[in-house]
C-alpha cells in the first residue's frame, strides 16, 4: 500500500477515528487504527467492539491499494509533522509501515489488516434529521444516564423515531432527562432503541463538528447507525426495558415556581461551590422568594436568596448540587420552571415548553 495525504486532514482524520479505539487492553489490536486504500475507499477506522468509527480519507492519493493496522501513536506523529503531503507505505506481509514528509521519515512496528476484526455492519440508511434538532437532544440528555455497569439498561439513551418525531431520555435513578423534538418528514413507523450513552456523547460530538447539516440515524434490532460528514458510527444496541418515562413524570404539580433562569443558576453554582458529595442544597421556599443553603462540617455553610413568585405554606426541599445545576443548566431561554409537590417527591424543571423536561429525586433533610 501506497498513498499519499495533506497532513492537517490526515492528523485530524485519525483523531477522530482513534476515539474508538480501545483503551482496555483486552484485545491489543483495538487499540490501533486500521487504513483501508481500496478501489473507491480510503478510509480510516476503528473499534472497540462496543462504538466502530469509519473516518474517510476525501483528499488523499493513491498509488497503490492495500491495508495496514496503524498504531495509535501515529496520530500524535503525524500531527507534529511539518505542513505538506505526508506519505504512508506498507509492504504486504511486513511487521513495520513507513510514514514520511516534511523532511521527517519514521519506520514504526504494525500489525496486519487480516489480523484485524471485522467492523459490524454499519446500520443501513434511515431516517434524515437536521444536525441541529439531533445534537440538541443527545447533548440536553446524556448526561444523565448511569454509569453503573451493573444496570446496563440505565447506562444507555433511550432514542425513540415516530410520527411524534425524535425523542432522547436518560435516566440513572436520581435524575430523568428527557428531550424531544419534531421532524419535517418523520417515519410512519416507530423505532425504538437503546444506545450506549458513550456511543451518544460521540455522535453529538461528530455531529457538533461537521459543516453537514443533516444526520442520517438508523436504529435496528442490534446494532444503530450514525452518518454524518462521511463519518459513519456504528453502535450496538442495549437489550432491555427502558423505564417508562412517561409514567414517572407526575401528571400534575402543587406549586409551579418560576425563577429567572440566569440569576437562579448564578446563585446554584455560588452556593453549590460549599456543597460536599454528602451535602445537599437546601431549597426553603416562602412567601415571595427562596433561598438556597448548604452546610458541611468540613467546608462551613452558605446561603443566598432570591425572588420567586412562591405563595402557600413554607416548603423544604433538597437536592443534589451538582444535578440540579446541570438541569437549570439544560433549560433554554430566560425563565425556569419548578414543578414541586412534597419535600419527598421528585421536582421537575422545564422551560417555556414540555420539549425538555428534567425530573430530579430530592434528598432527604435532616431533622
Amino acid at each position: 500500500m501506497r498513498l499519499t495525504c495533506p497532513r492537517d486532514e490526515l492528523a485530524s482524520r485519525l483523531a477522530v477515528a482513534s476515539r474508538a479505539a480501545s483503551s482496555k487492553g483486552t484485545i491489543p489490536i483495538l487499540a490501533n487504527v486500521l487504513l483501508r486504500a481500496e478501489e473507491g475507499v480510503v478510509e480510516l477506522s476503528a473499534t472497540d467492539t462496543e462504538v466502530s468509527l469509519r473516518v474517510p480519507l476525501e483528499d488523499a492519493g493513491v498509488e497503490e491499494h492495500g491495508a495496514v493496522v496503524l498504531p495509535r501513536l501515529v496520530t500524535d506523529l503525524v500531527r507534529s509533522m511539518a505542513p505538506g503531503p505526508v506519505s504512508i507505505t506498507h509492504n504486504q506481509n511486513e511487521g513495520q509501515v513507513q510514514v514520511s514528509g516534511g523532511g521527517s521519515s519514521f519506520s514504526l512496528n504494525c500489525h496486519q489488516a487480516n489480523e484485524y476484526p471485522d467492523l459490524p455492519a454499519d446500520g443501513g440508511l434511515g431516517i434524515e434529521i437536521p444536525a441541529s434538532r439531533f445534537l440538541i437532544c443527545a447533548e440536553k440528555v446524556v448526561r444523565a444516564a448511569s454509569r453503573d455497569e451493573t444496570r446496563p439498561v440505565l447506562t444507555g439513551v433511550f432514542v425513540r423515531l415516530g410520527p411524534d418525531g425524535l425523542t432522547m431520555a436518560a435516566t440513572d435513578s436520581y435524575r430523568l432527562a428527557v428531550r424531544s423534538t419534531a421532524l419535517d418528514n418523520p417515519p410512519a413507523d416507530t423505532r425504538e432503541a437503546i444506545l450506549p450513552a458513550r456511543a451518544v456523547a460521540e455522535a453529538a460530538r461528530l455531529v457538533a463538528q461537521s459543516q453537514n447539516g443533516m444526520v442520517d440515524l438508523a436504529l435496528g434490532e442490534h446494532q444503530a447507525g450514525v452518518r454524518c460528514g462521511g463519518v459513519r458510527l456504528t453502535t450496538r444496541v442495549i437489550d432491555g426495558q427502558f423505564p417508562d418515562y412517561r409514567q414517572l413524570i407526575p401528571a400534575e404539580f402543587d406549586h409551579d415556581v418560576r425563577l429567572d433562569r440566569a440569576e437562579f443558576l448564578a446563585v446554584l453554582t455560588r452556593v453549590g461551590v460549599l456543597a460536599q458529595r454528602t451535602s445537599p442544597l437546601r431549597l426553603s421556599f416562602e412567601q415571595g422568594q427562596v433561598t438556597v443553603a448548604t452546610a458541611s462540617d468540613q467546608v462551613g455553610e452558605g446561603r443566598e436568596s432570591l425572588p420567586a413568585p412562591y405563595s402557600g405554606e413554607p416548603l423544604e426541599i433538597g437536592f443534589n448540587a451538582d444535578f440540579l445545576r446541570e438541569g437549570v443548566e439544560g433549560i433554554e431561554g430566560d425563565e425556569v420552571r419548578l414543578g414541586l409537590i412534597s419535600p419527598l417527591r421528585p421536582g421537575l424543571l422545564t422551560g417555556g415548553s414540555d420539549d425538555h423536561r428534567y425530573l430530579l429525586m430530592p434528598i432527604r433533610l435532616p431533622g
